[in-house]
């Protein structure tokens, strides 16, 4: 298997809103009770505990990657510079960030090996009479996060700007506007703060205005490309929930269609520059009531085995632990399938990509990377997506075997070789126990997901 690529070694990441941070209305989750359909969006909730063992148990399992804290609501965010936050926004905000807020943010980050990817408010509150955007909050920001210790790894100017908010006009629809402040926020951060990679345009989807933000932007400005994904907006937003073909190439393959229109851009503007994929979900707005079942995982794992395979850096998936998308669930912080997928991934896939030199098989996906740390060693992650037929491989060398399933595809509980995972009474993570499993054919069943660790494969260009 022939090195084809490599990642950053926090490929693997997600995000946490700052709404989630500062506490305010976000997606509602569904709830077993409640009917399809978009009515009541939202629900209010306090900060996110940022303290909870559990949760930074479960976020360091995942270690090392990027937290990026950012979404819609981060667009008008006030920073207060102090450790109370006050009653009200100022004119101009929607939301407010205290010091002591963003303090958890930082010993969170740093209890969980995580580094901070961020973006700025943009609204009204912090222009001047002209409209022109003032860089003392993103200044006032940066300074206290370094004052305590932290750090910002990579920052977007604002959250996708091709998309309203409050009622606002898209930042895209005024190019020019967009350019003049684009301007005064990098020379913030290049001048005062130089270590933390820049990234844009930030847009989600494969808007035309993503071409005029870059040209904005200025050729070799930018340190990298981002730009969000989702196959849908959910049922919240009147988009559309199709679990029916969930398992489907053309679904499957939405995200590639994506990423080759972002690429196209970044070898027009900045040739060689990394992308990142800085949010990411089955669905927009929250997520569909399926996205906390097993039949999501598939979804989940198949986009970092083709991103990676095509060269992506980094991808964040939105959220950890908010909304009917999170890894875990918000209120009880259980574990939801695809948590378990990442885990697996965590434990196996290695900074390297390889060409699996699979010929490629309807309903049957494999990726390849060396094994993460073990010299030599070749893991591979095999995908089921067949509902009804079981496919088979055949390797020349023995493997431990991690095969994820469910009694149902839209099952919240996940089994593992054959047993169902949970944690402990201590909430603990159970052990990952793979089976030995001996060289010759291996048969993968309908609908099952597959780690496949290969120690002994002395693969040069893992060693």
């Amino acid at each position: 298997m022939a090195r084809i690529g490599t990642v950053d070694d926090r490929f693997q990441s997600y995000n946490v809103e700052m709404v989630e941070v500062t506490g305010g209305a976000f997606w509602k989750p569904y709830g077993s009770n409640r009917s399809p359909g978009h009515s009541e969006l939202y629900e209010s909730r306090p900060p996110i505990d940022l303290t909870n063992p559990k949760l930074r148990k479960l976020a360091a399992a995942l270690a090392p990657a990027y937290l990026r804290v950012s979404g819609s609501w981060a667009n008008a965010t006030y920073f207060a510079d102090t450790d109370m936050a006050p009653p009200a926004p100022p004119l101009g905000f929607s939301g407010v960030l205290s010091r002591q807020q963003w303090r958890r943010v930082v010993d969170f980050s740093q209890a969980v090996g995580a580094q901070i990817v961020t973006s700025f408010a943009v609204s009204p509150g912090t222009r001047n009479s002209a409209g022109v955007w003032l860089p003392d909050q993103a200044d006032r920001f940066l300074t206290y996060t370094y004052a305590v210790g932290g750090r910002v790894a990579a920052a977007e100017f604002m959250n996708e700007p091709n998309v309203s908010m409050s009622g606002g006009t898209p930042a895209a629809d005024n190019a020019a506007a967009y350019a003049r402040d684009f301007r005064i926020f990098r020379s913030l951060v290049k001048e005062n703060f130089p270590e933390i990679l820049l990234l844009g345009p930030g847009t989600v989807g494969e808007p035309a205005s993503a071409s005029d933000l870059l040209v904005a932007s200025g050729t070799g400005s930018l340190d990298g490309i981002s730009y969000h994904h989702y196959g849908t907006p959910s049922e919240r937003c009147s988009g559309t929930s199709a679990p029916e073909a969930a398992l489907s190439e053309e679904w499957l393959s939405r995200t590639d269609q994506t990423l080759a229109f972002y690429r196209s851009l970044r070898d027009k503007f900045e040739p060689g520059k990394p992308i990142w994929l800085t949010e990411t979900a089955e669905a927009a707005c929250g997520g569909n009531r399926w996205d906390a079942t097993f039949l999501d995982t598939f979804r989940y794992l198949d986009q970092l085995g083709r991103l990676a395979a095509a060269g992506v850096q980094v991808v964040m998936h939105n959220t950890l632990a908010a909304s009917d998308y999170g890894l875990l669930n918000e209120r009880t912080l259980a574990p939801a399938p695809s948590y378990w997928g990442a885990l697996l991934w965590r434990l196996s896939m290695g900074g390297v990509v390889l060409d699996p030199g699979v010929p490629v098989q309807a309903g049957l996906h494999v990726y390849a990377h060396c094994q993460r740390g073990t010299p030599g060693g070749v893991s591979l992650l095999i995908l089921n997506v067949d509902r009804s037929a079981p496919h088979a491989l055949t390797l020349p060398a023995a493997s431990e075997r991690y095969t994820l399933d469910a009694a149902a595809l839209q099952d919240t509980t996940v089994r593992l070789n054959g047993l169902p995972l949970r944690l402990d009474p201590q909430e603990n993570l159970p052990r990952m126990a793979g089976v030995r499993t001996a060289a010759g054919t291996l048969t993968f069943a309908p609908a099952t997901i597959t780690f496949l660790t290969i120690p002994s494969a002395a693969n040069e260009a893992c060693r």
